[in-house]
């Protein structure tokens, strides 16, 4: 897989790089937001994922990610040392797929790129049969992939609609947090339990109902289904 690994400290792409290439990967190097971007064209110019370190020279990463969405699907995973949540949701709204935290595994990061990787000529979680699904206000269009609320729509990332399609199958129905995983990562390692928590937050702010979506403690999430 060709990964473009953003990182202005050469050291620390150099070290991250040679690991890189021990696992398969062949990694190009963009030292700033802008060479990033060029490599970037045209349409996403054959990468697998792109590593974007979010402390660059030229540009504040999170708008270098939102001008990354804007060109190509290519998966993006954020690398900063912000650890709050509200960072992880700005990032993820901004149509990040994943974020990691520094100082981080060398195991966690290689699991997230293979995790976010999968998702390539992938089935739709939700691929069903049915072109649409209507909860009160909310309206998924599968083969569109497009979420509307009261006819305005919603843009949600990859694994936003894929998350919300799954719970929305079965509304009522409380899907186990490893089933989850299992199918909107495709994956069953277990560090993903925090991305999946950051992904449900973010999904209750873009829908603007926090209710839509319940946590049941232990076990994992339901979809409440809103009433009209």
């Amino acid at each position: 897989m060709r990964l473009l690994l953003v990182e202005d400290d050469n050291h620390v792409a150099a070290a991250l790089s040679a690991v890189l290439a021990r696992h398969g990967f062949r990694v190009t190097h963009a030292r700033s937001g802008e060479e990033a971007l060029q490599a970037l064209v045209p349409e996403g110019a054959g990468f697998g994922v792109v590593l974007l370190d979010l402390g660059l020279p030229d540009q504040d990463g999170y708008e270098v990610c939102s001008k990354i969405r804007k060109r190509t699907s290519t998966p993006v995973i954020m690398v900063t040392a912000r650890s709050d949540v509200r960072s992880r949701i700005h990032g993820l709204n901004l149509g990040a797929d994943d974020y990691v935290v520094k100082p981080y595994d060398t195991g966690e990061l290689l699991a997230r790129i293979h995790a976010v990787s999968r998702r390539t000529a992938q089935e739709d979680p939700a691929a069903g049969g049915e072109s649409a699904l209507v909860l009160g206000a909310v309206r998924i269009e599968l083969p569109t992939r497009q979420v509307s609320v009261d006819g305005a729509v919603v843009p949600l990332t990859r694994k936003e609609f894929d998350l919300l399609a799954l719970l929305a199958q079965r509304p009522g129905v409380v899907f186990r947090r490893e089933q989850i995983i299992s199918e909107v990562w495709r994956t069953s390692w277990e560090g993903t339990g925090r991305t999946l928590e950051v992904h449900v937050a973010s999904l209750r702010a873009k829908l603007r109902m926090p209710a839509l979506i319940e946590t049941v403690r232990g076990v994992g999430y339901r979809l409440v289904a809103p009433a009209g």
